[in-house]
């Protein structure tokens, strides 16, 4: 069975610093595309970080130069770096995973994946 268990968010302060974790189990993490994606209040859900082994990194446009996404395969864990957190970053955040070939471009759509965490807030205070 699939689990995906978040990990690391909480309440920073505007230009702070968080790294959030996603702990993956009972599947072949190493060739599953993964996926970073998080949802506001009244907003839809939103792609904003992907990897695949073989393809370079996917960010939102939101997020690009400040987050940064990598995978421990050894260690089966997805891990999102959020440098300069901004009040916008404010959301619950959550990994995804699907099934990937070797050099496959990395989804960033969340009806694209197949298994999802319970999500980690995260909340930036201006």
């Amino acid at each position: 069975q699939v689990h995906l268990v978040e990990s690391g968010g909480g309440s920073v302060q505007a230009g702070g610093s968080l790294r959030l974790s996603c702990v993956a189990s009972g599947f072949t993490f190493s060739t599953y595309c993964m996926g970073w994606f998080r949802q506001a209040p009244g907003k839809e859900r939103e792609g904003i970080a992907a990897i695949n082994i073989g393809r370079p990194t996917r960010y939102a446009d939101s997020v690009r130069g400040r987050f940064a996404i990598s995978r421990d395969n050894a260690k089966n864990t997805l891990f999102l770096q959020m440098n300069s957190l901004k009040p916008e970053d404010t959301a619950m955040y959550y990994c995804a995973a699907r099934g990937c070939s070797f050099g496959w471009m990395p989804p960033t759509l969340p009806a694209d994946y197949n298994y999802w965490g319970q999500g980690t807030q995260v909340t930036v205070s201006s």
